[in-house]
């Protein structure tokens, strides 16, 4: 399993940019996202960025990889608001995996 890091444009290139995140740096091939300006989030799976995100997206998985970081470390974080987009709802299924006739909620 991949997971995709969310990680900052620093340094804008026409095919790949110098990116930022946990208070290190590394160049990022930008191939399926274009060129992107500084300042920019991207989440980033080995080394390419898959998605440009929003900084709200960019923060709350942050937040999530923290809080899962805490939990193997034995920490007891408060995952109601390191997980806040999931907490206090039911989960949904997509469209596509719910049987004909059902509504979706």
């Amino acid at each position: 399993m991949c997971i995709g890091t969310p990680m900052q444009v620093v340094e804008a290139g026409e095919f790949d940019a110098l990116c930022a995140a946990g208070g290190g740096s590394s160049r990022v091939d930008l191939a399926l996202v274009g060129p992107q300006p500084a300042g920019t989030w991207l989440l980033v799976f080995l080394g390419a960025a898959r998605e440009v995100l929003t900084e709200e997206d960019a923060l709350r998985i942050r937040d999530a990889h923290q809080a899962l970081r805490d939990i193997l470390n034995g920490a007891s974080p408060d995952i109601d608001a390191q997980f806040a987009d999931l907490a206090g709802r039911e989960p949904t299924l997509p469209a596509h995996l719910l049987q004909p006739g059902t509504e979706r909620t």
